[in-house]
């Protein structure tokens, strides 16, 4: 009985020892798995998602059909990915907050059109500081925007497109119209949107900068046209040119 024990005993220790040296080696796997960087000559890849460890995205970079719509705290809204090829950013709250988008394309008549843009979004809004190209056949607009937004603790952005979309399945008429209008006014004096700074190239090839009051509407600008003439202009709420200077 006693040799029987022992041999029992020794059959233990040898199962333990067996067990204990697989799951160290294991760990060790996991471990250097975790740790060790892959190396890639080339790799070619429809989408790359950035997460954080929470899952959360912080950036996605992807082709034109795999790329993401707008997301608001992990839930998309407004309208639907595929057409935004580029690179997507998100904040802490995985809220989409900016990001670089391009495209480029010639029809069967021989016309083409192409943009590309880099942008950064006001928190809990759209885009507030922007470079922009945007050329429709040889009608070429660029330039760097910096822009008002309505605060976020006035109107974010989810709740302004929930409006919006709400506001568009009425039906064709007066009060479509009206309710529109109404979304689209100042709310607490705040404008939704309004572009402050303008430097760039227009489309009838002027090189300019406009300084716009808190409505967006340019009262002061500085211009060299497609002819070489510089002039400075003053302008009033309408857009009419009250004082000149060439």
């Amino acid at each position: 009985m006693d040799n029987q024990i022992r041999r029992e005993l020794r059959l233990l220790k040898g199962y333990a020892l067996v067990v204990t040296a697989l799951l160290g080696s294991l760990s060790l796997a996991a471990f250097r798995q975790n740790t060790q960087k892959a190396h890639f000559s080339e790799i070619d890849v429809e989408r790359i998602n950035i997460v954080e460890p929470d899952g959360k995205l912080r950036m996605v970079l992807s082709n034109r059909p795999r790329s993401i719509g707008p997301i608001y705290k992990g839930k998309p809204f407004g309208y639907k990915g595929g057409g935004r090829p580029g690179i997507i950013f998100f904040n802490d709250e995985g809220t989409e907050n900016g990001g670089l988008t391009f495209t480029g394309t010639r029809d069967s008549t021989g016309k083409y059109s192409a943009s590309s843009g880099l942008s950064f979004d006001q928190f809990d809004q759209d885009q507030v500081v922007y470079l922009q190209y945007n050329d429709n056949n040889g009608q070429r607009r660029m330039g760097f925007v910096v822009a008002d937004r309505v605060d976020a603790n006035v109107a974010n952005i989810w709740d302004m497109v929930a409006q919006r979309d709400s506001i568009n399945k009425m039906p064709n008429g007066p009060a479509r119209e009206e309710a529109l209008r109404q979304w689209a006014a100042p709310r607490h004096g705040q404008a939704l949107f309004a572009p402050r700074v303008y430097v760039g190239r227009n489309a009838a090839r002027s090189a300019l900068i406009d300084l716009s009051d808190p409505n967006g509407k340019p009262r002061l600008r500085l211009v060299v046209d497609s002819l070489g003439s510089a002039r400075l202009e003053f302008l009033d709420e309408a857009g009419t040119v009250t004082a000149k200077f060439s």
